[in-house]
């Protein structure tokens, strides 16, 4: 099974480009005058539960907002930008202030210094604009082990430009952030002296391949008052990128690996909005995505996705009490318009689990369908 999975990642190993974000969106136009952004995600979600032991079907269907966000970003002379975005989804506990900070560029495109409450620069996905992705949630991986998905700190971040590295004609070759942050989260002040590095680089010598790598290591406070000792945690994770056109059809992907080790206590869950849950221990976890997208000349993207998750790396795959998930996504994305777009998605779960030891089955039904529209505010 591992052969496939990796012979999997291998093939699947496709992606496109993605610039660095410290928000979810960028300004549309020219105007250095403030420009109000912002975008909707509203969705229907259906979770095939199968039913209980009287028969009764316990799937469920729900309508939702799973982002509703709206901001302002603008220029200030000399060199400054400013950028604020809200939540306003009651799925995620809205209202409340993503992002706020502001980048000065200290010298153009080569250096630009970011301060107050953004993005963690961690890896492909979580770089790449919620609006943008091509799935609609980010992958169970990402969710896990980028948190926290943003934070307060001051962060570097810059690329080569138009400088021509190792002899290559191209913008921005190697491209470049640097964080130093709280490490505790959104909208939350630090709880001891240390601070979290995250970093990440990217190389991409051509419009075709682009790979990248990220670090972040940390020390936080042990949630139990009773424990003196202070948590650490480490990540790394490796992407690689790929994009290429035939004809009429485009096909792009991307595949992102995330390693991460935690010694004190573990968060799980959180990503976008979500409270994570405390888990006390020294763990290690990893899992990977690839996804593969086909774009064609009727506005119809093809979606389909592989990603893996082990909460617990010294387990046995099966074990019942932190068992490896795997989820296959199907689906594709139709873009109206430059704003519109309508995103269909079925998720089929598959648990680890072993069908001769019937104490580590772990195959459950929770597959999900989900249909959501998404609008951007010009």
């Amino acid at each position: 099974m591992k052969k496939i999975l990796f012979a999997t990642f291998t093939f699947i190993a496709l992606a496109s480009s993605s610039a660095f974000s410290q928000g979810c969106m960028e300004p549309s136009g020219t105007s250095t005058g403030p420009q109000v952004i912002g975008y909707v995600q509203a969705e229907n979600s259906t979770t095939f539960l199968g039913a209980d032991a009287s028969g009764n079907d316990l799937t469920t269907n729900s309508f939702a907002f799973r982002r509703a966000r709206i901001g302002v970003t603008g220029t200030i002379p000399y060199n400054f930008t400013y950028y604020v975005m809200t939540e306003l989804s009651p799925a995620f506990g809205g209202p409340y202030l993503l992002d706020a900070f502001l980048t000065w560029k200290a010298a153009g495109q080569y250096l630009k210094v970011s301060a107050g409450q953004f993005k963690s620069p961690f890896g492909l996905e979580l770089s790449t604009p919620c609006q943008s992705l091509f799935t609609v949630d980010r992958s169970l991986v990402v969710n896990e082990l980028a948190f926290p998905f943003r934070d307060q700190g001051i962060m570097l971040s810059g690329g080569t430009d138009s400088l021509q590295l190792f002899g290559i004609e191209k913008p921005n070759v190697l491209s470049y952030s640097l964080a130093i942050t709280n490490g505790t989260g959104l909208n939350a002040s630090d709880n001891n002296k240390s601070k979290d590095i995250i970093g990440r680089v990217v190389f991409a010598p051509c419009n075709f391949f682009q790979v990248g790598g990220s670090y972040h290591h940390g020390k936080q406070k042990n949630p139990d008052p009773t424990v003196t000792k202070a948590d650490e945690l480490t990540r790394w994770g490796a992407d690689l990128q790929l994009k290429k056109s035939f004809g009429q059809f485009g096909f792009i992907s991307q595949s992102e690996y995330i390693f991460a080790k935690d010694d004190g206590s573990k968060m799980v869950g959180g990503g976008c909005g979500a409270t994570p849950e405390v888990v006390q221990g020294s763990f290690k976890r990893n899992g990977f995505y690839s996804q593969l997208m086909i774009q064609t000349p009727w506005k119809i993207e093809p979606v389909v996705k592989i990603q893996s998750y082990d909460p617990n790396m010294d387990l046995n795959n099966t074990d019942s009490k932190e068992y490896k998930k795997d989820t296959w996504i199907f689906g594709f994305n139709y873009y109206m318009n430059d704003w519109t777009r309508v995103q269909l998605n079925y998720l089929y779960n598959t648990e680890a689990s072993s069908a001769t030891d019937f104490t580590h089955y772990n195959e459950i039904k929770n597959d999900m369908l989900v249909l959501q529209l998404q609008f951007k505010l010009k």
